[in-house]
């Protein structure tokens, strides 16, 4: 999408190794979605929350979101840009290309929240 920034998956995952502060990942997807696996150290907060968590993020914050392809979490980057946020990156090719360049992905034991 035009004026979203983007990480691939390979990226992400050099930068998750260096653990850098100031820096959150989430993952929008919905909890049936996330029953199927997460990223590792990544906050769930379901597309529909957004708006009500967005909030808590602070601006200085890196904020990668990611989802099942990388076409929803390029329209919530985009929603959130359009709310001032300047450090909103989309990963590209969503958990379906974290997977496919073979990074592991951990297994939530019982979602919480809405």
């Amino acid at each position: 999408m035009l004026g979203i920034k983007e990480i691939t998956s390979l990226q992400l995952k050099e930068t998750l190794d260096n653990k850098p502060s100031g820096y959150r990942l989430i993952d929008i997807r919905s909890k049936a979605e996330m029953a199927q696996g997460v990223i590792p150290g990544a906050e769930l907060v379901p597309m529909h929350l957004v708006p009500l968590k967005a909030e808590e993020w602070r601006d200085d914050d890196t904020v990668v979101l990611y989802c099942r392809s990388g076409a929803r979490s390029a329209q919530v980057c985009s929603f959130l840009q359009q709310q001032g946020f300047n450090n909103v990156v989309n990963m590209r090719g969503g958990i379906i290309d974290w997977v496919r360049q073979g990074m592991s992905i951990d297994f939530p034991q019982r979602m919480t929240g809405s």
